[in-house]
């Protein structure tokens, strides 16, 4: 049974690392994902790895794609990066190799479609971003106390349209990211109508061909050891740091109003991330994938 397993499942099937021809990762996170658990994780990395963690590219925008001279743009500075660099950014896929560049180590991380969209509902909420408007627009008028006091539940059911999720909608009522996939599926036309099947198979065969790894921090132990194993060069010892300053990483960037959504609820918005939930299950089982080779090479060894 173990023999006919690692037919299917082996690290060199699995291990696309190297394929890349820049010693650059990139890391392009999408939001709401929990990825600001791993800037402290990734600064101590640095240390002990000698890698160099850069946050800031050319291209300073939260827009949903990239046009194509703002992804020349990145395409270029981020190619000349020094060796041993990982370059984290809110930014869709970028096709190196098909503008002429060189191929780097693409990683990134997903998290379950409505969790995502539950946090970013209420982070719009929070007393972080009230004070940030308030010292951003001094004397603006706010949001009326209600706004900042609804519930996702009681959003989902009234028919508001910030909580509409509109089968293949290109435009939005907020500009919420709820496209998980598209940040894997790139900046094309075709990637953007939300749950859109063409889309998630784009953003799949991106995954599978282009991402050395697509983790979850909801799965963290799993997560950080193919990282550890499959990129060792940038996250050796990540699992060692991680657990040594797991509670300050975990408490990082917390909002501490904690929703209970409905159960009804949580399922009326599921039916509209069918595609998006596809999505999410092909990069975990991937992962799992990635994790199970690493514990049946170790077994034959």
């Amino acid at each position: 049974m173990q023999g006919h397993l690692l037919g299917r499942v082996t690290l060199m099937k699995l291990n696309i690392t190297r394929f890349a021809a820049l010693e650059v990762v990139v890391f392009n996170r999408p939001t709401r994902v929990d990825s600001e658990q791993m800037m402290p994780l990734l600064r101590q990395l640095a240390a002990m790895n000698d890698i160099n963690v850069v946050l800031n590219g050319p291209v300073r925008t939260m827009n949903r794609t990239r046009t194509e001279k703002e992804q020349l743009t990145e395409l270029e500075w981020a190619s000349e990066l020094e060796k041993g660099s990982i370059y984290i950014a809110h930014s869709n896929w970028l096709d190196f190799e098909g503008f002429g560049y060189k191929k780097p180590i693409y990683v990134s991380l997903v998290r379950d479609p409505i969790d995502r969209m539950v946090t970013d509902f209420y982070k719009r909420r929070s007393w972080v971003k009230r004070a940030i408007f308030r010292r951003m627009y001094p004397g603006r008028r706010e949001r009326p106390e209600e706004w900042y006091n609804l519930s996702f539940s009681e959003c989902v059911r009234s028919g508001d349209p910030e909580c509409r999720f509109v089968q293949y909608s290109v435009s939005d009522y907020i500009q919420d990211f709820k496209r998980q996939s598209l940040y894997f599926c790139g900046s094309e036309a075709d990637c953007l109508p939300f749950n859109s099947h063409n889309a998630i198979q784009v953003a799949k065969r991106r995954v599978e061909k282009e991402y050395a790894v697509v983790g979850t921090l909801e799965e963290t132990n799993i997560t950080l050891t193919v990282f550890e194993k499959y990129i060792p060069r940038f996250f050796n010892h990540a699992r060692f740091l991680y657990k040594l300053n797991s509670k300050s990483i975990r408490n990082r960037n917390r909002n501490n109003r904690k929703p209970q959504i409905d159960p009804d609820v949580k399922e009326m918005v599921r039916r509209n991330f069918t595609n998006e939930y596809e999505f999410y299950y092909f990069c975990k089982q991937r992962l799992y994938k990635q994790y199970l080779a690493l514990q049946l090479e170790n077994n034959l060894n």
